[in-house]
């Protein structure tokens, strides 16, 4: 039989497990991604229910884990803050628990330290030199990468007090 290129093939419950098993095991995935795979592989809610919870328990699909990896990856990676990370982690439907396990990865020293190094990247790329517009700009910078204000005004105040390279 040919297929056209606007109908995607249809699985059975048991292909569908193989080549679900294959996504989860490639890297970590959440419920909702590997529920919207099952469907698109045709399977109705049940199906993709049961297949869900055959994953779960083979430890093949595990939100906590897919939150740790997640919140390891977007502060080493993308050094996005916190707020971002929980922003993100939320709208892929993960647990309130999850996330808080998520959150757990993160150390505060190179947490602090990511910020800074944003900081001084932005600061550097910044072409304002009203000091107030350009601190303003920097902190609605960062505010986007996630960081919590008082980090923010804590970095902004500790690089205003350091010395401009040309001074030396």
């Amino acid at each position: 039989m040919f297929q056209s290129d606007k109908t995607p093939k249809q699985y059975t419950p048991g292909e569908a497990l193989v080549k679900i098993a294959a996504f989860c095991a490639y890297q970590e995935r959440t419920q909702k991604e590997v529920a919207q795979k099952l469907r698109s592989y045709g399977l109705d809610e049940d199906e993709a229910g049961e297949i869900i919870i055959r994953l779960s328990r083979e430890k093949l699909l595990d939100e906590e884990r897919f939150a740790q990896a997640f919140v390891r990856g977007h502060v080493n990676q993308k050094k996005w803050g916190r707020r971002r990370i929980i922003q993100d982690l939320k709208y892929k439907g993960i647990s309130e628990y999850c996330i808080k396990s998520g959150l757990k990865e993160i150390d505060g020293d190179v947490y602090y330290q990511n910020l800074v190094d944003v900081m001084e990247k932005k600061d550097r790329q910044e072409k304002e030199r009203n000091p107030r517009v350009r601190r303003q700009k920097i902190a609605q910078f960062l505010t986007g990468k996630g960081y919590e204000s008082d980090l923010i005004k804590m970095a902004l105040d500790e690089l205003g007090k350091e010395p401009e390279a040309d001074d030396e």
